[in-house]
């Protein structure tokens, strides 16, 4: 499954050119521009599941630094300060990765059945 089966490729290609200087990422406005924060928990969970390049069932900081890439093969690659800082916020149990089955909140102050979904969703987050 590719993202441009969930998201289109122009919101996509918008997301990708707004973050292309090192030190540009924006975890909340990357997934507005790209479209993410709309989409159903289902298609969260798609998306996750193709950002966990290992299927571990969590996303660690080796993958969340190619995260744009997995976007767009030619982006590129997070610095280690976005990645780190993506991680912090995302992190809520500061096991050095992000769940997508309830094991991690992912910074949230409430909880639900699919974190990282809500991650990507609520506008209360401390991102960056």
């Amino acid at each position: 499954m590719s993202l441009s089966s969930i998201l289109s490729a122009e919101a996509i290609d918008s997301a990708i050119k707004d973050c292309q200087a090192p030190d540009s990422f924006c975890p909340k406005k990357f997934f507005q521009l790209c479209g993410l924060n709309k989409k159903s928990p289902q298609d969260v969970k798609k998306v996750f599941g193709i950002i966990d390049n290992d299927a571990s069932g969590f996303v660690e900081e080796e993958e969340l630094k190619f995260v744009l890439q997995r976007f767009s093969p030619g982006a590129r690659i997070l610095t280690d300060k976005e990645t780190k800082a993506f991680l912090c916020a995302a992190d809520g149990d500061s096991d050095g990765r992000i769940g997508a089955n309830g094991e991690n909140t992912c910074g949230l102050r409430k909880k639900s059945i699919f974190y990282f979904g809500d991650f990507l969703m609520q506008k209360e987050l401390r991102l960056l």
